[in-house]
């Protein structure tokens, strides 16, 4: 069962969805759900709680999304799993920041790409060069999560005593766990990894995969003429969102004007752009 509470806005009175135990939701209702949290989040004030309340409860409940991405991943040993979920939820927090309705997408294949992305950063050139205890290579990860969390809310890199009050940590276990991160060192995609028939191979024999981004390429070339059709004000927006990846706050903080009114704002453009590239099908 799904109840509510009542909240006002600065600008209207809306339904927040209250959910007892976000993480056991199913997949299938989550994805009906999540349309419903992302409709209060567009007109919630960034920063409040309730705002915090609508955005932790669609991290929780599509949870269950990273699980799935993490399983092209289970070729790695359970013994990692945990932490792949980990980064991946980064992955998912990211996409949740990112997401608007007006995408006019299912979230759960706007969010994949990030998940995936994410969890492949994670392992791509990436090794432990010295030997480091298994909490801190766990605070390594948790530590991540919160920068990425607090960066997010707070426009800015956190500092330890934010970083140590989020991770609920003391903040000498958090020096400890940035100090770990130092262990983590590049590979080299060049980096020998033993010999085969033809020769000695290489990590890079090894990676590789479809960009996906390829198939854009047609529609950033029909879009070009129209981005530079706008005026400067217009042009600037969309570099921030989707070049800078700005949050809809830190725009408004750039223009001297709302959230919500940034959000009409880029919901306009995108109309407007969407409508110029159906035109020209």
């Amino acid at each position: 069962m799904v109840a509510t509470k009542t909240v006002q806005t600065t600008e209207q009175t809306v339904d927040v969805p209250e959910i007892a135990d976000p993480s056991k939701v199913a997949p299938r209702d989550a994805r009906e759900l999540s349309k419903l949290f992302f409709e209060q989040l567009a007109v919630l004030e960034e920063g409040t709680s309730d705002y915090q309340h609508v955005r932790n409860t669609l991290i929780e409940m599509n949870t269950s999304l990273v699980r799935f991405a993490a399983g092209r991943f289970r070729s790695r040993g359970p013994e990692e799993m945990e932490d792949i979920v980990q980064v991946g939820v980064i992955g998912l927090i990211k996409a949740i920041d990112r997401f608007e309705l007006s995408r006019e997408v299912e979230f759960t294949s706007f969010a994949v790409p990030y998940i995936v992305g994410e969890i492949k950063r994670f392992f791509r050139g990436t090794s432990w060069a010295v030997h480091v205890p298994r909490r801190l290579q766990e605070a390594r990860v948790q530590l991540a999560r919160a920068n990425e969390e607090l960066r997010s809310r707070l426009g800015r890199t956190p500092t330890t005593g934010e970083l140590s009050e989020l991770m609920s940590l003391p903040e000498d276990e958090v020096v400890e766990a940035q100090l770990a991160s130092n262990g983590y060192t590049s590979a080299s995609l060049d980096a020998a990894i033993g010999g085969s028939e033809d020769g000695e191979s290489v990590l890079a024999d090894f990676i590789g995969d479809e960009d996906a981004a390829l198939e854009l390429v047609e529609d950033f070339h029909a879009l070009a003429p129209m981005i530079a059709e706008l005026d400067e004000r217009d042009r600037r927006i969309i570099h921030w969102r989707f070049v800078e990846e700005l949050t809809q706050a830190e725009i408004g903080e750039r223009l001297g004007v709302s959230q919500m009114h940034v959000s009409r704002l880029i919901s306009r453009l995108l109309a407007r752009l969407r409508e110029g590239m159906l035109c020209g099908d």
